[in-house]
Protein backbone atom coordinates (compact mmCIF):
# COMPACT_ATOMS: atom_id res chain seq x y z
CA UNK A 1 0.00 0.00 0.00
CA UNK A 2 1.44 3.36 -0.97
CA UNK A 3 1.90 5.96 1.68
CA UNK A 4 0.01 9.25 1.43
CA UNK A 5 2.11 12.00 -0.04
CA UNK A 6 3.22 14.64 2.44
CA UNK A 7 3.10 18.26 1.41
CA UNK A 8 6.55 19.86 1.71
CA UNK A 9 6.60 22.45 4.54
CA UNK A 10 7.58 25.20 2.12
CA UNK A 11 4.27 24.80 0.21
CA UNK A 12 2.05 25.06 3.26
CA UNK A 13 0.20 28.38 3.63
CA UNK A 14 0.77 30.55 6.68
CA UNK A 15 -2.07 29.82 9.06
CA UNK A 16 -3.33 32.09 11.84
CA UNK A 17 -4.71 30.03 14.72
CA UNK A 18 -6.62 31.47 17.66
CA UNK A 19 -7.11 29.01 20.51
CA UNK A 20 -9.84 30.01 22.96
CA UNK A 21 -9.96 28.27 26.30
CA UNK A 22 -11.29 29.30 29.68
CA UNK A 23 -13.87 28.85 32.37
CA UNK A 24 -17.34 27.56 31.60
CA UNK A 25 -19.67 30.56 31.49
CA UNK A 26 -16.87 33.04 30.79
CA UNK A 27 -17.98 33.91 27.25
CA UNK A 28 -16.16 31.52 24.91
CA UNK A 29 -19.13 31.33 22.55
CA UNK A 30 -19.23 35.14 22.36
CA UNK A 31 -15.52 35.25 21.53
CA UNK A 32 -15.91 32.54 18.90
CA UNK A 33 -18.74 34.46 17.21
CA UNK A 34 -16.56 37.57 17.13
CA UNK A 35 -13.83 35.64 15.34
CA UNK A 36 -16.33 34.14 12.92
CA UNK A 37 -17.45 37.67 12.07
CA UNK A 38 -13.77 38.56 11.52
CA UNK A 39 -13.39 35.86 8.89
CA UNK A 40 -12.08 32.92 10.93
CA UNK A 41 -13.18 29.34 10.34
CA UNK A 42 -14.41 28.41 13.82
CA UNK A 43 -14.70 25.06 15.58
CA UNK A 44 -16.15 24.64 19.06
CA UNK A 45 -15.05 21.93 21.51
CA UNK A 46 -12.46 20.28 19.27
CA UNK A 47 -10.95 17.28 21.13
CA UNK A 48 -7.24 17.97 21.76
CA UNK A 49 -6.33 14.60 20.19
CA UNK A 50 -7.56 15.93 16.84
CA UNK A 51 -5.80 19.30 16.94
CA UNK A 52 -2.66 18.41 14.95
CA UNK A 53 -4.56 16.48 12.28
CA UNK A 54 -7.16 19.22 11.98
CA UNK A 55 -4.53 21.94 11.48
CA UNK A 56 -2.74 19.82 8.85
CA UNK A 57 -6.02 19.41 6.98
CA UNK A 58 -6.82 23.13 7.10
CA UNK A 59 -3.35 24.03 5.83
CA UNK A 60 -3.74 21.61 2.93
CA UNK A 61 -7.07 23.28 2.15
CA UNK A 62 -5.21 26.62 2.23
CA UNK A 63 -7.42 28.01 4.98
CA UNK A 64 -5.46 30.85 6.57
CA UNK A 65 -7.60 31.81 9.60
CA UNK A 66 -8.82 29.23 12.12
CA UNK A 67 -10.29 29.64 15.62
CA UNK A 68 -10.75 26.69 17.96
CA UNK A 69 -12.46 26.57 21.34
CA UNK A 70 -11.44 23.93 23.89
CA UNK A 71 -12.66 23.57 27.43
CA UNK A 72 -13.03 21.27 30.39
CA UNK A 73 -15.38 18.97 28.48
CA UNK A 74 -12.13 17.47 27.14
CA UNK A 75 -10.54 17.40 30.59
CA UNK A 76 -8.78 14.04 30.23
CA UNK A 77 -6.83 15.14 27.15
CA UNK A 78 -6.14 18.80 28.00
CA UNK A 79 -2.60 17.98 29.25
CA UNK A 80 -1.74 17.25 25.60
CA UNK A 81 -2.40 20.81 24.48
CA UNK A 82 0.71 22.74 25.65
CA UNK A 83 3.06 20.40 23.79
CA UNK A 84 0.84 20.48 20.71
CA UNK A 85 0.90 24.27 20.70
CA UNK A 86 4.70 24.29 20.89
CA UNK A 87 4.91 21.96 17.89
CA UNK A 88 2.50 24.11 15.90
CA UNK A 89 4.61 27.20 16.58
CA UNK A 90 7.70 25.29 15.40
CA UNK A 91 5.82 24.47 12.19
CA UNK A 92 5.22 28.15 11.49
CA UNK A 93 1.63 28.49 12.69
CA UNK A 94 0.92 32.04 13.91
CA UNK A 95 -0.71 31.18 17.23
CA UNK A 96 -2.72 33.39 19.56
CA UNK A 97 -3.89 31.71 22.76
CA UNK A 98 -6.70 33.39 24.72
CA UNK A 99 -8.05 32.32 28.12
CA UNK A 100 -11.39 33.74 29.26
CA UNK A 101 -11.81 34.02 33.01
CA UNK A 102 -14.24 35.48 35.53
CA UNK A 103 -14.63 35.60 39.28
CA UNK A 104 -16.25 32.63 40.98
CA UNK A 105 -19.20 34.70 42.25
CA UNK A 106 -19.81 35.95 38.71
CA UNK A 107 -19.73 32.43 37.28
CA UNK A 108 -22.07 31.13 40.00
CA UNK A 109 -24.50 33.95 39.21
CA UNK A 110 -24.37 33.23 35.47
CA UNK A 111 -25.05 29.52 35.92
CA UNK A 112 -27.83 30.20 38.41
CA UNK A 113 -29.39 32.80 36.12
CA UNK A 114 -29.37 30.60 33.02
CA UNK A 115 -30.00 27.35 34.95
CA UNK A 116 -27.33 25.68 32.85
CA UNK A 117 -25.51 22.67 34.20
CA UNK A 118 -21.80 23.08 34.85
CA UNK A 119 -19.83 20.38 32.98
CA UNK A 120 -18.29 19.15 36.24
CA UNK A 121 -21.46 19.26 38.34
CA UNK A 122 -23.71 16.33 39.17
CA UNK A 123 -27.40 16.72 38.36
CA UNK A 124 -28.45 15.93 41.91
CA UNK A 125 -26.26 18.62 43.45
CA UNK A 126 -26.51 21.46 40.92
CA UNK A 127 -29.09 23.30 43.05
CA UNK A 128 -26.59 23.70 45.85
CA UNK A 129 -24.28 26.71 45.56
CA UNK A 130 -21.51 24.91 47.41
CA UNK A 131 -21.42 22.08 44.83
CA UNK A 132 -21.35 24.57 41.95
CA UNK A 133 -18.52 26.50 43.59
CA UNK A 134 -16.55 23.29 44.05
CA UNK A 135 -17.04 22.45 40.36
CA UNK A 136 -15.77 25.89 39.33
CA UNK A 137 -12.69 25.62 41.53
CA UNK A 138 -11.96 22.12 40.19
CA UNK A 139 -12.23 23.53 36.68
CA UNK A 140 -9.69 26.23 37.57
CA UNK A 141 -7.23 23.55 38.64
CA UNK A 142 -7.72 21.52 35.47
CA UNK A 143 -7.21 24.56 33.24
CA UNK A 144 -4.31 26.13 35.18
CA UNK A 145 -1.61 25.09 32.71
CA UNK A 146 -3.52 26.48 29.72
CA UNK A 147 -4.18 29.73 31.59
CA UNK A 148 -0.48 30.11 32.34
CA UNK A 149 0.42 30.04 28.64
CA UNK A 150 -2.38 32.27 27.35
CA UNK A 151 -3.43 35.89 27.36
CA UNK A 152 -6.15 36.17 30.01
CA UNK A 153 -9.28 38.25 29.49
CA UNK A 154 -11.37 38.97 32.58
CA UNK A 155 -15.05 38.94 31.54
CA UNK A 156 -16.46 39.47 35.04
CA UNK A 157 -17.93 42.92 34.47
CA UNK A 158 -17.60 43.62 30.75
CA UNK A 159 -20.46 43.39 28.27
CA UNK A 160 -20.50 40.91 25.37
CA UNK A 161 -19.86 43.74 22.91
CA UNK A 162 -16.76 44.72 24.87
CA UNK A 163 -15.51 41.14 24.86
CA UNK A 164 -16.03 40.95 21.11
CA UNK A 165 -14.01 44.12 20.63
CA UNK A 166 -11.23 42.85 22.94
CA UNK A 167 -10.90 39.65 20.93
CA UNK A 168 -10.85 41.39 17.56
CA UNK A 169 -8.23 43.86 18.74
CA UNK A 170 -6.00 41.11 20.12
CA UNK A 171 -6.10 39.12 16.90
CA UNK A 172 -4.90 42.16 14.97
CA UNK A 173 -1.73 42.30 17.08
CA UNK A 174 1.33 40.43 15.72
CA UNK A 175 1.06 36.80 16.83
CA UNK A 176 4.80 36.26 17.29
CA UNK A 177 5.62 39.56 18.96
CA UNK A 178 5.15 40.70 22.54
CA UNK A 179 2.16 43.03 22.87
CA UNK A 180 1.73 45.42 25.79
CA UNK A 181 -1.82 45.90 27.04
CA UNK A 182 -2.40 48.98 29.22
CA UNK A 183 -5.73 48.85 31.06
CA UNK A 184 -7.43 51.39 33.30
CA UNK A 185 -9.91 50.25 35.94
CA UNK A 186 -11.82 51.29 39.06
CA UNK A 187 -10.78 49.76 42.36
CA UNK A 188 -14.36 50.07 43.56
CA UNK A 189 -15.32 47.44 40.96
CA UNK A 190 -12.44 45.09 41.65
CA UNK A 191 -8.97 44.39 40.29
CA UNK A 192 -8.91 42.78 36.81
CA UNK A 193 -7.93 39.12 37.10
CA UNK A 194 -6.16 39.36 33.74
CA UNK A 195 -3.55 41.84 35.00
CA UNK A 196 0.11 40.86 35.09
CA UNK A 197 1.08 44.05 36.95
CA UNK A 198 -1.21 46.37 38.93
CA UNK A 199 -0.44 49.98 39.84
CA UNK A 200 -2.54 51.95 42.32
CA UNK A 201 -2.73 55.68 41.49
CA UNK A 202 -5.46 56.67 43.97
CA UNK A 203 -2.99 58.85 45.87
CA UNK A 204 -2.69 61.28 42.92
CA UNK A 205 -4.70 64.54 42.74
CA UNK A 206 -8.26 63.66 41.74
CA UNK A 207 -10.07 65.68 39.02
CA UNK A 208 -13.34 64.30 40.38
CA UNK A 209 -13.32 67.01 43.02
CA UNK A 210 -13.26 69.75 40.36
CA UNK A 211 -16.90 70.26 39.34
CA UNK A 212 -16.01 71.25 35.76
CA UNK A 213 -13.85 68.13 35.31
CA UNK A 214 -16.08 65.58 37.04
CA UNK A 215 -18.12 64.54 33.96
CA UNK A 216 -15.02 64.34 31.75
CA UNK A 217 -12.46 61.55 31.34
CA UNK A 218 -8.69 61.27 31.28
CA UNK A 219 -8.84 61.61 27.50
CA UNK A 220 -10.28 65.12 27.63
CA UNK A 221 -7.94 68.10 27.35
CA UNK A 222 -9.09 69.92 30.53
CA UNK A 223 -8.39 66.79 32.60
CA UNK A 224 -5.07 66.25 30.84
CA UNK A 225 -4.05 69.84 31.59
CA UNK A 226 -5.10 69.47 35.23
CA UNK A 227 -3.06 66.30 35.76
CA UNK A 228 -0.01 67.64 33.93
CA UNK A 229 0.22 70.45 36.49
CA UNK A 230 1.08 68.05 39.31
CA UNK A 231 4.58 66.71 39.88
CA UNK A 232 3.23 63.56 41.53
CA UNK A 233 1.52 62.57 38.29
CA UNK A 234 4.77 62.94 36.33
CA UNK A 235 6.64 60.95 38.97
CA UNK A 236 4.10 58.11 38.87
CA UNK A 237 4.19 58.06 35.09
CA UNK A 238 7.98 57.91 35.14
CA UNK A 239 8.10 55.15 37.78
CA UNK A 240 5.64 52.91 35.90
CA UNK A 241 7.43 53.56 32.64
CA UNK A 242 10.83 52.74 34.13
CA UNK A 243 9.52 49.52 35.69
CA UNK A 244 7.91 48.27 32.48
CA UNK A 245 10.87 49.30 30.35
CA UNK A 246 13.31 47.52 32.68
CA UNK A 247 11.49 44.18 32.56
CA UNK A 248 10.36 44.12 28.93
CA UNK A 249 13.54 42.40 27.61
CA UNK A 250 13.17 39.62 30.20
CA UNK A 251 9.48 39.20 29.39
CA UNK A 252 10.29 38.97 25.71
CA UNK A 253 12.98 36.35 26.33
CA UNK A 254 10.36 34.38 28.26
CA UNK A 255 8.38 34.19 24.99
CA UNK A 256 5.43 36.10 26.38
CA UNK A 257 2.83 37.09 23.78
CA UNK A 258 0.97 39.61 25.94
CA UNK A 259 1.72 41.56 29.10
CA UNK A 260 -1.15 43.42 30.77
CA UNK A 261 -0.34 46.46 32.90
CA UNK A 262 -3.42 47.53 34.87
CA UNK A 263 -3.62 51.02 36.36
CA UNK A 264 -6.39 51.71 38.84
CA UNK A 265 -7.93 54.73 40.48
CA UNK A 266 -11.16 55.10 42.44
CA UNK A 267 -13.60 55.44 39.54
CA UNK A 268 -11.51 54.39 36.54
CA UNK A 269 -12.42 57.61 34.75
CA UNK A 270 -9.70 60.25 35.14
CA UNK A 271 -6.26 59.43 36.55
CA UNK A 272 -5.94 55.82 35.42
CA UNK A 273 -7.33 56.64 31.97
CA UNK A 274 -4.87 59.49 31.54
CA UNK A 275 -1.87 57.37 32.51
CA UNK A 276 -2.93 54.49 30.25
CA UNK A 277 -3.17 56.89 27.32
CA UNK A 278 0.22 58.45 28.02
CA UNK A 279 2.01 55.15 28.59
CA UNK A 280 0.43 53.45 25.57
CA UNK A 281 1.56 56.32 23.40
CA UNK A 282 5.07 56.22 24.85
CA UNK A 283 5.55 52.46 24.43
CA UNK A 284 3.64 52.34 21.16
CA UNK A 285 6.63 53.88 19.43
CA UNK A 286 8.66 50.68 19.87
CA UNK A 287 6.20 47.95 20.81
CA UNK A 288 2.86 46.57 19.70
CA UNK A 289 0.53 48.25 22.19
CA UNK A 290 -3.15 48.05 23.09
CA UNK A 291 -5.07 50.27 25.48
CA UNK A 292 -8.25 49.46 27.38
CA UNK A 293 -10.52 51.48 29.63
CA UNK A 294 -12.70 49.00 31.50
CA UNK A 295 -15.10 51.47 33.04
CA UNK A 296 -15.76 53.68 30.04
CA UNK A 297 -18.46 53.28 27.45
CA UNK A 298 -18.05 50.17 25.32
CA UNK A 299 -17.56 52.30 22.24
CA UNK A 300 -14.62 54.04 23.88
CA UNK A 301 -13.03 51.38 26.05
CA UNK A 302 -10.40 49.99 23.68
CA UNK A 303 -8.35 51.57 20.93
CA UNK A 304 -5.19 50.53 19.18
CA UNK A 305 -1.91 52.42 19.55
CA UNK A 306 0.37 52.39 16.52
Amino acid sequence: MSKSKRIPPTTLPVLELVLITGMSGSGKSVALRALEDAGYYCVDNLPPELLAAFITLERQREVNKVAIAMDVRSASSLPLVPRQLSLLREQGVALTSLFLDAGTDTLVHRFSETRRKHPLSNNDTLDHRHALTDAIELERDLLADLREQAHVIDTSIIRPTQLQAYVKELTRAPANQLTLVFESFAFKRGIPVDADYVFDVRMLPNPHYESALRPLTGRDLPVIDFLKQHDEVHQMQSHISDFVNHWLPSLQRDHRSYVTVAIGCTGGQHRSVYLVEVLAQRFGKDWSTLRRHRELDGNLFATRSH
